[in-house]
């Protein structure tokens, strides 16, 4: 048995005082022993929970995801795999879930509802509600995972509702996505048993969910943002209110997790033990998670900290078990295999090629455009004229309008092309494998060349992330096309230099490759770019070709 002494912070009877804890795996006393706040002791807290996070924008398997993570003070996650499962199915889930079990740390995964997104999109596998409800059963699985699909909710299709039949019948709770959904269809939508939201970037779109008696979790992840809309929210609603990062890459997890929210909400004021709740309780209960909320007969999972305004890390346990200290992590690397699903072969520049008679143009010869927003996932639909060389549309750089490619990396078929405005290269290319939900390949360029140099790079690594312009650099991701097998802290620098090199093309964006791995994203308004064509998310059909 261990002993600590430490301030106590007691977020159900909201007290902080010095008290000395004794445990092994389980806590297995709290004696008091002072009545006011000793400034020279840390404070012991339970340990962050990410509420909704993909494992896979990490671009690390979660063996490595677990040990970065511990060092912020994160004990558990609630993982949705569908980036995996739409690219390997159940096989991709099964893997997560049998890596993760290889560390002490707390993985829970849901089951992936929405594989493929839509039909509108060419991805690697099919999940149906026979393979869902064979994923309930299983004791890792804790929920129905973002049910992105909220017009075949309102529509009552049958597949979705079966889906959802199982997870109420197995007395698992589903997640939602509904983005920018208001109103009666926002309650439809809730009343269909869907009870969590992660999409809200309004403060009024969230109200108007949590009215019906949904859940709001805020994010903060590397591309949206939406901790500054919500986070006043906690103040009158602190038992609905969880905390979460959604995609997360690998530079920034090393930079900080659920702890960096907890500093920022201590900054806005809001009260200590509102922020414990989101950051720490609430997932337990929520989703019936088996993660220590710091009291006797419980699980060991909390963390020490120098104080309640930063939040520094001093040690992160697990069951018990020392797993971070003072910024470094006691989880050893993993050597694991690979799984994949890539069947892309080269393509020409000829390929590359958009021929002015193909696409859709308005009365006054101006064509749809992608506008990419930093911070968000949505996109607006903007009409511009474009630049033409000979009988083809080329990218015009100086007025930001550059070519956008979705390449099928499952089989071989048409490259689909548009354009879109905000990534701002004025040289250069780069390109992903990483491309929301489907993961074909996407890349945006200033030319054809830079275009074909970035995804070659891609297709010869069987996945990755690549830049091609005054320098070539690749990310190879060999699982799944996602994620690296390799060291965390190694990805985090290969990473970063290839976000640095991408910035050099003079990309404003805060990140470029996390934005472009969204702008195939069909399940979020208002114009993307799939394999197939380019998609309205409005009236949730093709932009029709000429």
């Amino acid at each position: 048995m261990q002993t600590i002494i430490a301030n106590y912070v007691d977020a159900f009877d909201k007290e902080i005082y010095p008290a000395e804890i004794s445990f092994d795996k389980k806590i297995m006393a709290i004696k008091k022993i002072g009545q006011s706040v000793d400034e020279s002791l840390p404070y012991i807290l339970p340990g962050f929970i990410d509420a909704h996070v993909h494992i896979e924008s990490s671009m690390l398997i979660p063996s490595e995801f677990a040990r970065v993570a511990v060092t912020h003070g994160t004990v558990a996650t609630v993982s949705d795999p569908h980036e995996i499962a739409n690219v390997c199915g159940m096989e991709g889930v099964k893997y997560m879930i049998e890596n993760g079990k290889k560390t002490p740390f707390k993985f829970y995964f849901g089951a992936p509802s929405c594989v493929p997104a839509t039909v509108f999109e060419t991805a690697g596998a099919i999940i149906d509600s026979d393979g869902i409800k064979e994923l309930l059963l299983m004791d890792e699985v804790k929920y129905l995972a973002e049910m992105m699909n909220f017009p075949g909710v309102l529509n009552s299709d049958a597949e979705v509702m079966k889906k959802i039949g199982h997870a109420h019948s197995l007395k698992k709770p589903i997640d939602g996505h509904a983005p920018g959904l208001l109103g009666e269809n926002a309650k439809r939508y809730i009343e269909a048993g869907i009870v969590t939201d992660h999409e809200c970037f309004t403060k009024e779109e969230a109200l108007g969910k949590l009215k019906h008696g949904m859940k709001i979790l805020i994010r903060e992840g590397s591309a949206a943002k939406n901790f500054e809309a919500l986070i006043e929210l906690l103040n009158d609603y602190e038992d609905e209110i969880m905390f979460c990062s959604d995609d997360k890459h690998p530079d920034s997890l090393v930079l900080g997790h659920i702890n960096q929210l907890c500093v920022r909400a201590v900054a806005k004021g809001i009260d200590i033990f509102k922020i414990v709740k989101a950051a720490c309780i609430n997932p337990v209960f929520h989703y019936k998670l088996e993660v220590g909320l710091l009291r006797v007969n419980e699980p060991s999972d909390f963390v020490l900290v120098k104080d309640l305004k930063g939040f520094e890390i001093l040690k992160t346990y697990i069951e018990g078990g020392i797993v971070a200290e003072n910024g470094q992590t006691l989880i050893p690397s993993i050597k694991e295999e690979i799984i994949n699903n890539f069947e892309a072969q080269e393509i020409k520049i000829e390929d590359l090629r958009f021929d002015d008679t193909e696409f859709y143009k308005n009365e006054n010869g101006e064509i749809p455009v992608i506008e990419a927003m930093d911070g968000q996932l949505i996109t607006n639909k903007i009409f511009l004229l474009p630049k033409k060389e000979k009988d083809y549309l080329i990218s015009d750089a100086s007025k930001d309008m550059l070519k956008m490619v979705v390449i099928n990396r499952y089989r071989k078929a048409p490259i689909a092309k548009a354009f879109i405005k905000n990534f701002g290269f004025k040289k250069g290319a780069i390109a992903s494998s990483v491309a929301h939900d489907s993961h074909n390949i996407v890349a945006v360029g200033v030319d054809d060349q830079s275009i074909l140099d970035a995804v070659s790079l891609i297709i010869s690594s069987k996945g990755g992330i690549s830049v091609a312009g005054d320098r070539r650099e690749v990310l190879s991701l060999p699982v799944a096309g996602l994620m690296s097998n390799g060291d965390a802290y190694e990805i985090s620098k290969k990473y970063a230099k290839l976000d640095s090199m991408a910035k050099e093309l003079h990309s404003g964006l805060s990140a470029p490759f996390m934005t472009l791995s969204f702008m195939a994203l069909l399940v979020i308004p208002h114009l993307k770019l799939s394999d197939k064509g380019l998609f309205d998310g409005d009236s949730f059909s093709f932009i029709q070709w000429r």
